[in-house]
């Protein structure tokens, strides 16, 4: 079985040596088939305690100008699978606090370094830019001869996508129903869900939506009026979606997005329009405006507590009985809050689920790292492969 992945690994034309990963939708199809497949075989040798680490030394900094668990140990694990020590990179111990430009700081943390992992998900407008100076800021480097090697950079959330989190998910649908090609015809419901905290990033759902689209599935999208993700990304899905001759509809309530549903994806996110004021606030430090802001957004908040994900709205489902999903942690109704996202048996019953839902993101992110750092990945593996049957 393995050995049948490297081959269809093999004759993917992916070309994804020496590229970042930093959109899904900048990935053709036969680089997001890529990433999928190198992530599955990852997995199968580490399940048989094939040793992976393909890198004899280097490292993997990680980035994070965001709070983290499950994406931060995904992204140590992953590094580690492979054989990079991890480094992180703290900006307020760094010289970063003390005025140091990104170009300057890009060079210097990768002298040996191979994969650097950002998340950068608060500032509407400026994380995906951010890793695109990096990126540009390493281009540089290799070029003037400052870098041995132009180390690799991978998306782990920013303020347009979340490419780790949506193909991760992605990997639990195709394993929890038997197939990618099982997949076309399915309904998911991308719904927001009320929360009693503000600001959660747009880069969920609209991950879903994007990536979802491609592979011929029919997505609902439902949001309270005023929750707007960012246009572009509604015009990714709806082109996805007409190529793949799947569907994507933009629905006004929880329940219709639900009815008839295969996957159900309930999850809290801020409006466009909040986070592009939340942006300025932050930039400007303006604490004042922040909590004035927080106060307005919550009480919004709390005029959709009906949008929760329960028995009864899981009733609408085709049969009864989708799949429900998060990325984690969700806010659950009468445990981590006393009214949130999702009703506590609705969670409690796909607990595990979702737990081995996030345990395919360190084998996304190891299938990144590999297909930007090797020019032959599938003659890496298949060595791997060999290795242990010596």
């Amino acid at each position: 079985m393995t050995m049948k992945l490297i081959s269809k690994l093999d004759e993917l034309n992916h070309k994804m040596y020496g590229t970042d990963f930093l959109l899904t939708w900048d990935k053709n199809d036969a680089q997001i088939n890529a990433t999928l497949t190198t992530a599955q075989i990852l997995k199968k040798l580490y399940e048989s305690n094939i040793n992976c680490k393909v890198f004899k030394s280097g490292l993997a900094v990680s980035n994070f100008r965001d709070n983290s668990t499950r994406t931060r140990f995904s992204f140590a694990s992953a590094s580690n699978l492979l054989g990079l020590a991890v480094q992180d990179l703290n900006e307020s111990t760094s010289q970063i606090a003390h005025g140091e430009t990104v170009r300057e700081t890009a060079n210097m943390i990768s002298f040996l370094t191979e994969v650097i992992g950002i998340r950068d998900d608060m500032y509407l407008g400026e994380g995906n830019k951010y890793m695109r100076e990096v990126g540009d800021a390493l281009d540089d480097g290799y070029k003037n001869g400052v870098l041995h090697q132009r180390p690799a950079i991978v998306n782990l959330q920013c303020d347009i996508d979340h490419p780790t989190q949506s193909m991760a998910d992605l990997s639990h649908l195709i394993t929890y129903f038997g197939g990618v090609e099982k997949l076309k015809g399915k309904k998911i419901a991308m719904t927001w869900a009320y929360s009693p905290s503000y600001g959660k990033p747009l880069s969920v759902p609209q991950a879903i939506i994007g990536l979802m689209t491609r592979f011929g599935m029919e997505v609902s999208l439902a949001h309270p009026e005023g929750y707007d993700l960012i246009p572009d990304t509604l015009k990714v899905a709806r082109d996805n979606a007409k190529k793949s001759g799947g569907s994507f509809k933009h629905v006004k309530t929880m329940q219709e997005a639900f009815d008839g549903a295969d996957i159900v994806y309930p999850k809290s996110w801020a409006p466009f329009d909040v986070m592009k004021k939340r942006t300025g606030l932050l930039q400007s430090k303006d604490i004042e405006g922040l909590k004035k802001l927080e106060k307005e957004c919550l009480a919004n908040n709390a005029k959709f507590k009906n949008w929760e994900c329960n028995k009864a709205m899981m009733k609408n489902t085709k049969g009864g009985k989708a799949l429900y999903m998060h990325c984690l942690p969700a806010d659950i109704s009468g445990v981590s809050c006393k009214e949130g996202e999702v009703s506590a048996d609705v969670f409690e019953k796909y607990r595990v689920d979702t737990y081995k839902e996030a345990g395919y993101k360190p084998f996304v992110i190891a299938a990144m790292m590999l297909l930007a750092k090797f020019k032959d990945p599938a003659k890496v593996l298949a060595s791997l492969h060999k290795n242990r049957m010596a």
